[in-house]
């Protein structure tokens, strides 16, 4: 009911914003839209435009980079793929061997466009492959489930395809699943366990300085969850009726956490188009085009989180199994650590994802590395001025001395 309600209301909206970008178009191309008068209308219609969110993947759009003393293009190459994620690779034309490196994004109502900043950043000097997660809304119910298990195994499954000697970097919410994989590879004894493990702004111990979204995690009963936020794919998606956590959902939670600041934004958006001023409308059109697009999670995965991470906190207490099988941190002997966290994070708190040092007691000292990032909340940890000039060395270093 809770998914139809909303596209019931989405699709009722489709008349007003065809009509508002007609306008807009009519009214940019009018000969009087140096008058304010008409870009304030104009973008009075094109805000109307734009109100709505987007179920497909935007592109990364990376054409090229500069490697070196050269531009070289970037196409993207699918390694491995499961219908509920994909093995994607950046793959330079000409470029030499680099330091192979997994991103592992997260799977928290965004796609792993997310990162492309991230992946910007790395790319001059690494072999980038992302984990680029699939909506479940368009995954059919007969591929079965895809839950914190199945996470992992998929970690595991793209280490495997890209072979001995990779680095892996995972952002956020993922630091559990990838500190969980490199601990079962590590106990297996396993040829392709990453020689380093970057963990940014993660939740490997929430019980550290609770957040908002700590709080709202351990506010209800699992059983509520799933009953207030789990829907059904409506029947028009190819994956009808398999249960999700909807990603419009996880957008309004977040959105509501820091209201304020969104609605100041589109002010400021609706403002700076009004006043002609474009470079400073497209820097905001450029963020929420990409933060207004959501996927849908498949409610297994949702729960499993929300439960085992959040109110649970089983790997930080020793408590987590894979498959029936204890997972244990302490088996990895040969992977370097490097934690990174936000000063001003307001999403993962300072000390929970440094917490993985505690976990990692077989690892030297010198394989260990912690680094608090001055003046930054939880997304200017893997994307912004900062993390290119200040973090990203760090992790290039950390990735070079374990090669």
């Amino acid at each position: 009911m809770l998914y139809a309600l909303y596209q019931t209301a989405a699709d009722l909206m489709l008349p007003a914003r065809a009509w508002a970008t007609a306008a807009g178009q009519t009214l940019a191309g009018g000969g009087c839209a140096s008058l304010d008068s008409w870009r304030a209308a104009g973008a009075f219609c094109e805000m109307l435009s734009r109100a709505t969110l987007t179920h497909r993947r935007p592109s990364f759009g990376i054409g090229e980079i500069k490697s070196g003393n050269r531009t070289v293009p970037v196409r993207e190459e699918e390694v491995f793929a499961t219908p509920f994620g994909t093995l994607l690779r950046f793959v330079k034309e000409g470029a030499p061997p680099q330091p192979r490196v997994l991103l592992v994004a997260p799977l928290s109502g965004h796609f792993a466009t997310l990162l492309r900043d991230t992946v910007r950043v790395l790319l001059p000097e690494h072999d980038v492959h992302v984990t680029d997660w699939a909506n479940a809304r368009d995954v059919g119910i007969w591929h079965g489930r895809f839950g914190f298990d199945e996470y992992v195994e998929h970690l595991i499954t793209f280490l495997e395809a890209m072979g001995e000697g990779a680095h892996v970097i995972a952002v956020c919410q993922p630091c559990v699943q990838a500190l969980a994989a490199a601990a079962l590879m590590a106990e297996d004894d396993h040829p392709a366990q990453p020689k380093s493990l970057t963990l940014m702004a993660g939740p490997i111990d929430a019980r550290v300085h609770p957040t908002k979204v700590n709080e709202l995690a351990t506010g209800k009963s699992i059983g509520w969850f799933e009953r207030n936020l789990i829907a059904h794919v409506p029947l028009r998606y190819p994956g009808a009726t398999r249960r999700v956590y909807p990603g419009f959902l996880q957008l309004t939670a977040f959105m509501s956490m820091n209201a304020e600041r969104h609605i100041k934004a589109q002010v400021d958006l609706y403002k700076a188009m009004a006043a002609g001023e474009h470079e400073q409308a497209n820097t905001i059109k450029a963020f929420y085009d990409e933060y207004f697009a959501v996927l849908d999670m498949t409610a297994e995965f949702y729960l499993e989180t929300v439960q085992w991470v959040f109110q649970d906190h089983l790997l930080a207490r020793g408590a987590l199994d894979w498959r029936g099988r204890r997972v244990n941190p302490k088996a990895i002997r040969r992977t370097a650590l490097f934690t990174v966290e936000g000063e001003r994070d307001d999403i993962c708190a300072i000390g929970q994802t440094v917490a993985a040092h505690d976990l990692c007691t077989s690892l030297r000292p010198y394989r260990k590395k912690h680094y608090m990032q001055a003046g930054v909340g939880h997304y200017g940890v893997f994307s912004g001025r900062r993390w290119a000039s200040q973090i990203y060395p760090l992790v290039r270093n950390t990735i070079l001395a374990n090669e």
